[in-house]
C-alpha cells in the first residue's frame, strides 16, 4: 500500500504539472516548489545588493525545472521497491540471487532506468518491471516537451517587456510612457497600445498559472521585470481613464480588467491575500500627493489633463484599487527590481516567502 500510494502521488504530480491545462498544483509539486524557494530566498536575503539577489533568484526556476523530474524518478524508485518485494514474494524468485531488500532495491532501479542488469523472474514481477520501465521514459519525455513550451512562452512574454522599455524607459513609469507618447505625437493611439497589452495579459492569464515555472523565470536583464512592466501599463491605463483628457474608449478599462484577473489568479497560486471585491474607498498604496505630482508632470509635458483633479483622483482610485494589493504583493514575493508605484511600495517590507496553494477558481 505504501508503494502503490507513492506511485499514485508521483503520477498525480506529473499529470497536473505536465498534462493538465489549468492551474492545479499537486501537493508533491507544491512541497518541492516551496522547499526550493526557502533555500533560494535565504540565499538571496544574504546578499546586500539587488543585482546579487537577482542573480540568485534567476537560478530558481531553472533549478526547479531540473529538480522536478529528478525528484519524481527517485520517488518512483523508492515507491516501486516495496512493490517489487511483494511481487517477488507472491510471484516467485525475483533474481538468481536471494530476494532480500537490497536485491529488491536494485531490481526497482534497474527497471526504472531500463539498465537491465537485474532480470525479473515470474509473471507478476515481469509485468511490474515493464510498468516501471515505461514510467521512467514517460517522465523524461514529458519534461523534454514541457521545457520548450515554457521558454517559447517566456520569449513571447519578454518581447512586450522590451518594447515597453523603448516607450517608457527603465524602470518603466506611466508618466514617462504618456509623456513620450505625447512628444511623439501619437497620444491618440494610446488606446490601441493598451489593447495590445490587454491581449498580452490574457495570454499570461492562460499560460502562467498552468506553467508554474514561468511565474519565477526572471527577465534576461536584472533591471527589467514583467511585473513592474505590467504595473506601469496598468497605471498608464488608469491615468488614461481618469486624468488624460481624451475621448472615452473602453481599451483602458479592459486592459485593467484583463490584468487584474491575471494578477489575482497568480496571487491565489502563491498565497497572496486580497479582497476579491474591493471598494473605491479602501486603502491605496498611492497617495493623493503622488497623484497630484504626476498630474502636474503630465500637464508640463503638454499632455491634456482634465481640470477637475478631485474627480480624477476618485476615478483613479476606483481603477487602481482593482489591482493594487495583488500587484504590490506579487512584486514583494518575487523580489522584482525597483520601480515607481509598484516595487517601491513593497521591497522595504516584503519577506521573500512562498506558500504555493490554490484557492479555487479565479474571480
Amino acid at each position: 500500500m505504501v508503494g502503490l500510494g507513492g506511485v499514485l502521488v508521483v503520477i498525480d504530480s506529473v499529470v497536473r504539472t505536465f498534462v493538465l491545462p489549468r492551474a492545479s498544483l499537486a501537493p508533491l509539486s507544491r512541497l518541492l516548489v516551496g522547499l526550493l524557494w526557502l533555500v533560494f530566498a535565504a540565499l538571496a536575503r544574504s546578499r546586500r545588493s539587488y543585482r546579487h539577489r537577482d542573480r540568485v533568484m534567476a537560478m530558481y526556476a531553472p533549478v526547479l525545472l531540473v529538480s522536478m523530474p529528478v525528484v519524481w524518478l527517485v520517488l518512483l524508485w523508492l515507491a516501486f521497491t516495496p512493490l517489487v518485494m511483494v511481487a517477488g514474494r507472491h510471484g516467485g524468485a525475483l533474481t538468481a540471487r536471494s530476494g532480500g531488500s537490497t536485491s529488491d532495491w536494485l531490481l526497482a532501479g534497474s527497471n526504472l532506468w531500463t539498465l537491465g542488469f537485474e532480470p525479473p523472474s515470474g509473471t507478476l514481477a515481469t509485468s511490474l518491471s515493464f510498468t516501471e520501465a515505461t514510467a521512467g521514459p514517460i517522465v523524461v519525455a514529458l519534461l523534454i516537451s514541457y521545457v520548450p513550451t515554457i521558454y517559447a512562452t517566456f520569449s513571447a512574454r519578454e518581447q512586450m517587456v522590451t518594447q515597453l522599455e523603448i516607450r517608457a524607459a527603465t524602470p518603466p513609469t506611466p508618466t514617462a510612457l504618456l509623456r513620450r507618447t505625447q512628444a511623439a505625437g501619437y497620444l491618440a493611439d494610446i488606446d490601441a497600445y493598451l489593447a495590445e497589452w490587454e491581449r498580452w495579459f490574457v495570454q499570461l492569464q492562460e499560460t502562467h498559472p498552468s506553467l508554474v515555472p514561468l511565474i519565477f523565470l526572471r527577465s534576461p536583464r536584472p533591471d527589467r521585470s514583467r511585473i513592474t512592466a505590467a504595473g506601469a501599463v496598468l497605471d498608464t491605463a488608469a491615468l488614461r481613464m481618469s486624468v488624460v483628457d481624451l475621448a472615452f474608449r473602453p481599451s483602458g478599462g479592459l486592459c485593467i480588467r484583463a490584468r487584474s484577473l491575471a494578477l489575482r489568479q497568480v496571487s491565489d497560486l502563491v498565497g497572496i491575500a486580497y479582497d476579491a471585491d474591493p471598494r473605491p474607498e479602501d486603502p491605496l498604496t498611492i497617495t493623493r500627493t503622488e497623484f497630484d505630482e504626476v498630474a502636474s508632470q503630465l500637464r508640463e509635458a503638454d499632455v491634456p489633463v482634465v481640470e477637475d483633479l478631485e474627480a480624477a483622483w476618485i476615478a483613479f482610485r476606483g481603477w487602481r484599487i482593482n489591482y493594487d494589493v495583488p500587484l504590490v504583493g506579487l512584486i514583494g514575493k518575487l523580489m522584482a527590481p525597483l520601480a515607481p508605484w509598484s516595487s517601491d511600495r513593497s521591497l522595504r517590507s516584503a519577506r521573500p516567502r512562498l506558500s504555493l496553494r490554490w484557492r479555487g477558481t479565479h474571480r
